[in-house]
């Protein structure tokens, strides 16, 4: 289908009177982004569900709509008043309390990390992850736990994995006395510094078995 078929569909069959190919393609180009209205009646056009079309969900609103829900059906759940809860969404910023947000992790029935993603927990994080890694890893058990709700135990086990291997990455680039070696591996560190919450989310992971 191209987007003048997509976009005839949602002029006759859901009642988008404003629908256009140039619509479609700023959809399709991540120019501009369909309302959850819009993103249920383009699944309906293109014979898909609405998750498909978002992939993996990311934000509070993506995660609602790949499971089908309405913005009243979580604020229900939740407990918050829905013009609330929809400003939530607008804004991608979580104003609720610590039980509001365990009930929208059932609600919504979100992993861990996609919990501290939707919660905008993710920045804390990773602030507190590199100064663990670059100082000492023990001073930031209690502080993580605070951000992650997880066990004392594999937190420690985690930070430390993280502190050894970035250390080992540094000294890599002081035992190479500041050749191009050491370049790179002055560099590894950086990106590790940068990619800090995807190495603590896969050590989790790799920890639980």
């Amino acid at each position: 289908m191209g987007p003048e078929h997509v976009a005839y569909g949602l002029r006759a069959s859901y009642g988008l009177p404003y629908a256009t190919p140039d619509l479609i393609i700023a959809w399709e180009r991540g120019i501009a982004a369909p309302s959850s209205p819009e993103l249920t009646a383009l699944a309906g056009v293109l014979w898909c569900s609405a998750s498909e079309l978002i992939g993996a969900p990311r934000t509070l609103r993506e995660h609602r709509v790949a499971r089908d829900l309405a913005p009243e059906d979580v604020a229900h759940a939740v407990g918050i008043e829905l013009l609330a809860y929809e400003r939530m969404e607008e804004s991608g910023t979580w104003r609720g309390t610590e039980r509001q947000a365990t009930a929208l992790a059932k609600a919504l029935d979100l992993s861990l990390p996609d919990f501290i993603t939707v919660t905008g927990r993710d920045g804390r994080l990773a602030d507190l992850l590199r100064s663990a890694v670059t100082t000492r890893w023990q001073a930031y058990v209690r502080p993580v736990a605070k951000v992650v709700p997880m066990e004392r135990g594999v937190l420690e086990v985690v930070l430390q994995e993280l502190h050894t291997d970035y250390q080992g990455r540094m000294a890599a680039s002081l035992n190479w006395g500041g050749g191009s070696a050491a370049t790179g591996s002055g560099e590894s560190g950086q990106d590790f510094l940068d990619r800090v919450v995807d190495h603590f989310w896969t050590a989790v992971r790799a920890s639980a078995y």
